[in-house]
């Protein structure tokens, strides 16, 4: 019996020594796993994004020119991208067939003038009744308007500008035949000392836009509407700063957006008629928790970083964002001040992976990121 005994201490024993050996050799085997990585202190900032939609350029004036009368061009008087000012002549019409019935009409008028001046006399001695006379008169109206309308036609050939401005592209050379109902205007004058950028915002981007701007109706809203940005075609930030002016009120149920213009001071007349580009709107976020998006990987659709639990421990944490701002993301939830969270190198952790932490200061990460614009 004392056999057994002995035996069953000198296994316990056994056990006891092998699992404390297997528990330090973990132990040391963690702690020679662990990887030096960068970790950095999450902090609040304020951060400024852009948000981008494309926009069409116009002319604050855009006034259309078209032939008031048909005929054959004969002279075409200015040329694309002129300056010309309000009544000056822009192309001429052929006008002798006109000038043909202006005469006719001329005589016309000249023979109901000689009718009415005939009869005066002979109604003042009562030879005849005023009823003639005031018939002759009528005819003189008649013809005289008649003459007045040919020369109105004649004066229409000579198509001018409406506007002051500078003269789009010319449709129509000489020998053309242009008439009133042409679909397309002979040219364009735009006034473009000032310029129009129309661009539409989706539905959610729109309601959004609204609530977070402060104002109790829609023209107070406008009125405190962030100045906008113009991103040229060739990729360049246009100088002058835009303001908001108007918003179009309802949803186009085709589109699902809402149109807003944008009014730009265009001083140089680097912008012209018919220029595309894209117009950049601000939002501000004040003392948000952020993180660099280098710090962070996505699965599944949600978004991840490796929080440091007991300074030796990287443990998969998701949170929630609101934006992303210059690569770096606006936390909504799942962070709070003070949290430190692995820097680099996430690609290479798994959930509960044991780091040697290396404090490195946030801006060292996020400074060193080039600013890309969303």
């Amino acid at each position: 019996m004392k056999k057994i005994i002995y035996f069953s201490l000198f296994i316990g024993a056994a056990v006891f020594t092998s699992c404390s050996n297997g528990k330090e050799e973990q132990q040391a085997a963690q702690g020679q796993g662990a990887q030096p990585l960068p970790v950095l202190e999450v902090q609040t900032k304020t951060v400024t994004g852009f948000t981008s939609y494309p926009t069409s350029i116009e002319g604050v004036v855009n006034s259309q020119v078209r032939a008031k009368v048909s005929g054959y061009i004969t002279d075409v008087l200015v040329d694309a991208g002129e300056k010309v000012t309000k009544g000056q002549r822009l192309f001429k019409l052929e006008t002798e067939s006109l000038s043909g019935d202006a005469e006719a009409a001329q005589a016309n008028v000249n023979a109901a003038r000689v009718e009415v001046e005939k009869l005066k006399p002979l109604v003042e001695k009562d030879i005849i009744s005023g009823v003639q006379l005031q018939t002759a008169k009528a005819q003189l109206s008649q013809a005289q308007a008649n003459y007045n309308s040919i020369a109105a036609n004649i004066d229409y050939a000579n198509i001018k500008s409406p506007v002051d401005g500078y003269v789009g592209n010319i449709n129509f050379r000489n020998g053309a035949l242009v008439s009133p109902g042409d679909p397309t205007p002979l040219t364009t004058v735009s006034q473009t000392d000032e310029v129009y950028a129309f661009f539409s915002m989706n539905e959610k981007d729109y309601m959004s836009f609204l609530q977070e701007t402060s104002g109790s109706s829609i023209e107070e809203k406008i009125s405190n509407f962030p100045d906008v940005s113009l991103i040229l075609a060739n990729g360049k930030e246009y100088e002058q700063k835009g303001k908001i002016q108007t918003i179009s009120g309802q949803i186009d149920p085709s589109t699902g957006t809402v149109t807003f213009r944008a009014k730009f001071p265009n001083p140089n007349q680097l912008l012209s008629n018919g220029n595309s580009g894209k117009i950049r709107v601000p939002q501000t976020f004040e003392d948000v928790i952020v993180v660099p998006e280098i710090s962070s990987y996505e699965q599944q659709g949600r978004t991840y970083v490796y929080k440091v639990q007991g300074d030796s421990l990287a443990v998969s944490t998701p949170i929630t964002e609101t934006s992303r701002v210059n690569n770096l993301i606006v936390v909504a939830s799942g962070l709070k001040k003070g949290d430190k969270i692995v820097a680099q190198g996430v690609a290479k952790l798994r959930n509960n992976t044991p780091i040697k932490p290396q404090e490195i200061p946030f801006d060292s990460i996020a400074n060193s990121i080039n600013t890309v614009f969303k």
